[in-house]
C-alpha cells in the first residue's frame, strides 16, 4: 500500500500488479464516512474478492475535524446535534431534502481525481465508485450528476439527501446497476430512509442489489462477500 496525491486529495492505493495500486487493472474507489480517518476502509482491499489486477483507491476527505474526532475527517461538516434532534422529532423529510454545504466542493475534488486517472489511461468505464455512510452519499451524488458515469456504484449504509435534485437526476441512470447495503438496526441513518432511497432508484429504472442485515451502522461479512461478484459484473470480468 502506498500514499499518493491526486490533485487536491491524498489517497492510499493498494492492489494491482504490485499490491500498491500499480498496473492497468480496473479501479475501485471507496470514500470513507464522516468522522473516520482517511485509512478507515483501506483494510477492505485484502478481503474483497475482486477481479485479478483490480486496484483500490481510498481517498482522504479534505476536512480535518479535530476535537473529539481526533484524526477523523469529513467530506462536509455535519451539525450532529441538530441531526440527532431532527431524527428524534421525526423530521427526517427535512433532512433528506437538504443539500449539504460543501457537497459541491467535495464532488469537484473527487472528480479531479477521476480526471487524473483518466489521463493516465483509466476511463470512468473501468472505475467503480463507492463509499460508506457520508462517503456513499458523495459517491451517489457524483454518479447521478456525471456526464460519464462510473462502471458501477457501491452504497454502504447510505441515505437520501438533496432529494429534490436527486430524484429527477435518477432517471438519467436507467438500467444502471447498484449494490446497496444497510443494517436494519442502524441507529445513525435509519433503515427506513435507506429503503426509501432504494425505492426511488428502482422507480427511476436503476437495477438495485439490496442487502439488508441484522445490525447497525457497519459493513458485515455478507456485504463484503457481495462486493467481489458485483465488481466482476461491473468490470465484465
Amino acid at each position: 500500500m502506498k500514499q499518493r496525491d491526486f490533485g487536491g486529495l491524498r489517497a492510499l492505493m493498494a492492489g494491482g500488479s504490485d499490491r500498491e495500486g500499480g498496473g492497468d487493472g480496473p479501479v475501485l474507489v471507496l470514500l470513507h464516512g464522516f468522522g473516520a480517518p482517511g485509512d478507515d476502509l483501506a483494510s477492505l482491499w485484502r478481503v474483497i474478492d475482486a477481479p485479478r489486477g483490480t486496484r483500490f483507491i481510498f481517498p482522504e476527505a479534505p476536512i480535518e475535524l479535530g476535537g473529539p474526532y481526533g484524526d477523523g475527517r469529513a467530506w462536509w461538516n455535519i451539525d450532529v446535534g441538530r441531526f440527532q434532534l431532527a431524527m428524534m422529532q421525526g423530521k427526517v423529510e427535512e433532512l433528506v431534502r437538504e443539500k449539504p454545504e460543501g457537497l459541491d466542493e467535495s464532488r469537484a475534488a473527487v472528480a479531479e481525481m477521476l480526471d487524473v486517472l483518466e489521463k493516465e489511461g483509466t476511463p470512468r468505464s473501468r472505475v467503480v465508485l463507492g463509499g460508506f455512510s457520508q462517503g456513499s452519499m458523495l459517491a451517489l451524488d457524483m454518479t447521478l450528476r456525471a456526464k460519464n458515469p462510473p462502471a458501477g456504484l457501491v452504497l454502504l449504509s447510505s441515505t437520501l439527501i438533496d432529494a429534490d435534485e436527486w430524484r429527477p437526476l435518477m432517471t438519467n441512470r436507467r438500467g444502471f446497476r447498484v449494490l446497496q447495503s444497510h443494517g436494519r438496526e442502524d441507529p445513525i441513518l435509519p433503515f427506513e430512509v435507506a429503503t426509501e432511497l432504494r425505492d426511488e432508484l428502482v422507480k427511476a429504472g436503476l437495477e438495485i442489489q439490496f442487502i439488508d442485515f441484522r445490525g447497525g451502522h457497519g459493513i458485515p461479512p455478507q456485504v463484503v462477500d457481495a462486493i467481489g461478484p458485483y465488481l466482476k459484473t461491473a468490470f465484465g470480468a
